[in-house]
């Protein structure tokens, strides 16, 4: 157990969007079927956190570049910073859309039309900003979201204000595209896994890496499909599920994405401005979480071993490893020394 390890590839940013996606969905399901009649700005409330975690990272990013001059020298600082830069428009962009939104949901005092303008152009943008991340080696996720979805977010605004009549099964077409490339990449997982579960020649690393992927976006994709088919149909009146049961399955995709932030890596180290690994910056700021995480810990077996080894001058010696005493754990790192009992036959 390294706490070290567990936490070294960790994504703080994924971990925060989807697990505020994670509560907002939940709490937006109940307001939907009315089990709960709270106002919709108080339902958007993971929303904001998230957007203001984004725009005081920003800040203080920006603060400690203003300040620190000789930091845009350090390797690929520029094209981080200039990374965060882009990022925090888009999100400024989405900010404008959600208020938009929940006033809309609150009020429904503008078009749908009006409200998904930010979106589109989100979208839109979104596409050089892809190019760009490719070309500097950059995650892109949220942008490639954004960027494939643009068709979808205006199909969405003209069929909620009624100027397409169309059924939602036909609306979605853009989704069901997405979602069978997606499957042919699940599929392709799950074969690759099977033929190096096969393959003698792989290194068990490799085989519970492969194995470990194809569950993992099996687990994303096949519960967001099913999640995307229960939703058509209760829009269009097939089914009369409530909305909270049918986004059970869209919680397990979001809880999946938690999981991943845990080994995606990447992230920006210019976010509040630590300009380092988000687990060295934490065990930094802990010192008792980094002496914790220099810890490690092994099983050994109990039952007594005795094995017979010639001496120098032929005669037999006994070697008897005794086990590890039961008593209470010593938790501070030191060297393990094994105990051995010699016995020399007369």
């Amino acid at each position: 157990m390294n706490l070290k390890n567990c936490f070294q590839d960790f994504n703080p940013s994924k971990c925060l969007v989807f697990s505020c996606l994670l509560v907002f969905s939940f709490l937006f399901a109940l307001r939907l079927d009315s089990s709960i009649t709270w106002s919709y700005w108080v339902i958007f409330l993971p929303v904001w956190l998230w957007k203001v975690m984004v725009l005081f990272g920003a800040g203080v990013g920006c603060y400690v570049w203003w300040k620190n001059p000789h930091y845009r020298l350090e390797g690929d600082s520029y094209v981080q910073f200039k990374a965060m830069v882009m990022c925090t428009g888009l999100h400024l962009l989405l900010l404008m859309f959600e208020i938009l939104a929940c006033d809309n949901l609150e009020t429904g005092n503008h078009s749908w039309v009006l409200v998904f303008i930010p979106l589109i152009f989100v979208s839109v943008v979104s596409i050089g900003i892809c190019i760009w991340a490719v070309k500097n080696d950059r995650s892109y996720e949220l942008e490639l979201f954004c960027s494939v979805n643009v068709l979808q977010f205006i199909f969405l605004a003209l069929r909620l204000d009624n100027i397409i009549v169309w059924s939602w099964v036909i609306v979605f077409i853009p989704v069901w595209i997405v979602m069978c490339m997606s499957l042919i990449g699940v599929l392709y997982l799950i074969v690759l896994a099977v033929i190096f579960l096969k393959s003698p020649d792989m290194i068990p690393e490799q085989r519970r890496n492969n194995v470990s992927n194809a569950i993992g976006y099996s687990c994303l994709v096949i519960p967001l499909l099913v999640f995307e088919i229960l939703l058509v149909n209760r829009l269009d009146l097939v089914n009369h599920f409530t909305f909270t049961a049918i986004a059970v399955p869209y919680l397990l995709s979001l809880l999946t994405m938690i999981g991943f932030s845990f080994g995606s890596k990447g992230g920006n180290f210019w976010w509040f401005g630590i300009r380092k690994d988000f687990c060295q910056f934490v065990l930094g700021v802990c010192p008792f979480l980094q002496e914790y995480g220099n810890i490690s810990y092994s099983v050994q077996n109990n039952d007594v071993e005795s094995e017979e080894t010639p001496s120098s001058n032929n005669s037999v010696v006994k070697v008897k490893k005794f086990p590890a005493s039961k008593g209470p754990i010593d938790t501070q790192p030191k060297a393990v020394v094994p105990v051995l009992s010699i016995e020399t036959p007369d």
